[in-house]
């Protein structure tokens, strides 16, 4: 579809949308029909899709790939990413069961496809976007696809009488936006949360390599990543689908404010910088300050629990705590390996579980960096399957609660998403140039919403993109002692 539509910053115009199908298209007797969800997949219909993209620089003339060609290669390289991950070109399907008002949702494999938007912003520079600490929201949201969608957007009823045009406009699991700048390329993708996390987003990502060796525009091939795992993760005595106890889905679904005014900044951690937080944090808990232990003493502080604990101390001393005010971090452990019946590598779903470190204000700053990072240490060391995991899940099976941010993130809590293992930068997109940054789209952002990420050089170096109200950000920013480890890159 052609089309001349500019958004509401006036700067970044869509020049059309296309639906990408499964290239090669998948074997009919390799395609399950119906994929049910798991609790942890259900639970994430009332979030906002995954959204992050990277900006690359231009491909210069001289390279296999021709700045003419760009656009039409890299929907290639989408088709075939969707033909290893042929399920996300699927649609969500909602099953009203009237006998006894309940839902079940589940991954119908239709193959409808994904979106493939090409915009242009001509105006626009890298510079624009990746030159200041502050984050232009509304332009870096404006580079995004399907942005104000609830996961549960992706779903209809799978007998509700809809004709074909209507189902035809139901939002996709997954889309991709390419936007062309005056010097620069930004390639977004925004993912349904309810069937993938961020694991199963940068898996998917990685999954096609443009060969090296040479080839037209749209040479691939498949790179050394584990094939998708595509049999969900339930336990023995969860029923499949899960019934939720909703009249309708749409029911269930309780918007929040995106009118807030939020300010974002992107801070980069040179590899140096976190080693210097890691020593510190290490040696506070070693030599005994704030209070430390036995226990702690054995501990060793990893560069990321060193550097959220930098992060944590910070945000309560730009939102003035009171020393009795109670402060929370919201990490999300892993599963994949961890739990039994779910592979380390390849898992398509959601598999993460959320947990809160709390503290007081007056705590996390008297005891120091290594008793705050020893917390955060204590919460993933102390993993337990069978309480965390197992008991958790048959709880929500019994009360199914939807996930939301809001409940989460109170007003002085911190959470943290993405991974710094994540390779951002690693791509070759098929011009030998690396990516020149990262950034998350609009979706799920809230008050104290943090984003981690590899950082630009790599080597241990880390970026958190950090999401707060404006006067707390100003006051981040003016923090010595925070911005003392941030670094230009």
């Amino acid at each position: 579809m052609q089309g001349s539509m500019v958004n509401g910053t006036g700067r970044v115009q869509v020049i059309s949308r296309r639906v990408v199908h499964a290239e090669p298209p998948p074997v009919p007797s390799s395609v399950p029909r119906t994929i049910h969800l798991t609790p942890w997949d259900l639970r994430m219909l009332s979030l906002d899709y995954i959204q992050k993209g990277v900006l690359l620089p231009k491909p210069e003339p001289d390279r296999r790939v021709q700045p003419a060609e760009l656009v039409d290669h890299l929907a290639s390289a989408f088709a075939h990413a969707l033909g290893r991950f042929h399920l996300f070109g699927g649609r969500l399907a909602v099953d009203e069961r009237a006998d006894d008002g309940t839902i079940t949702v589940s991954l119908s494999c239709t193959g409808e496809g994904a979106e493939f938007v090409h915009a242009a912003a001509p105006g626009v520079t890298a510079a624009d976007i990746s030159g200041a600490l502050y984050i232009p929201r509304e332009l870096v949201a404006s580079l995004f696809p399907l942005n104000g969608l609830s996961s549960a957007d992706a779903a209809s009823s799978v007998d509700d009488g809809e004709d074909s045009d209507s189902r035809r406009r139901r939002a996709p699991l997954l889309a991709a936006q390419v936007t062309e700048l005056a010097d620069a390329v930004f390639v977004a993708v925004s993912l349904n949360h309810a069937v993938g996390d961020g694991t199963t987003f940068r898996h998917r990502q990685h999954v096609v390599r443009l060969e090296r060796s040479g080839g037209g525009a749209g040479a691939t091939t498949m790179s050394p990543h584990p094939l998708p795992v595509l049999e969900r993760w339930f336990l023995d005595t969860c029923p499949v689908p899960v019934p939720l106890p909703f009249a309708k889905l749409e029911h269930a679904i309780r918007g929040y404010d995106r009118a807030t005014t939020l300010h974002e900044c992107f801070f980069h951690f040179s590899a140096e910088s976190v080693r210097k937080l890691k020593a510190a944090a290490n040696s506070e808990v070693r030599s005994g300050e704030g209070g430390a232990d036995a226990a702690m003493v054995v501990t060793t502080i990893s560069s990321l629990q060193a550097l959220l604990a930098h992060l944590w101390r910070s945000v309560s001393r730009a939102r003035r705590l009171e020393p009795s005010q109670e402060t929370a971090y919201v990490l999300l452990i892993g599963c994949r390996g961890r739990v039994k019946g779910i592979p380390p590598a390849g898992y398509v779903g959601n598999a993460v579980v959320p947990c809160k470190v709390t503290s007081t204000a007056g705590e996390i700053q008297a005891k120091g960096l290594g008793w705050t990072a020893w917390r955060l240490n204590r919460a993933v060391v102390s993993f337990d399957e069978a309480a965390l995991v197992r008991e958790s899940v048959k709880r929500w099976v019994r009360e199914p609660r939807l996930a939301y941010n809001t409940d989460m993130l109170s007003v002085a809590a911190v959470g943290t998403g993405s991974s710094p293992r994540f390779d951002v930068y690693g791509n070759d997109f098929g011009w030998g140039k690396p990516p020149l940054t990262v950034r998350s789209g609009p979706g799920n952002k809230l008050d104290g919403k943090t984003s981690v990420f590899e950082g630009r050089g790599g080597g241990g170096a880390m970026a958190l993109e950090v999401c707060l109200a404006p006067n707390t950000l100003a006051r981040l920013v003016a923090d010595g002692e925070f911005m003392d480890a941030v670094t230009v890159p």
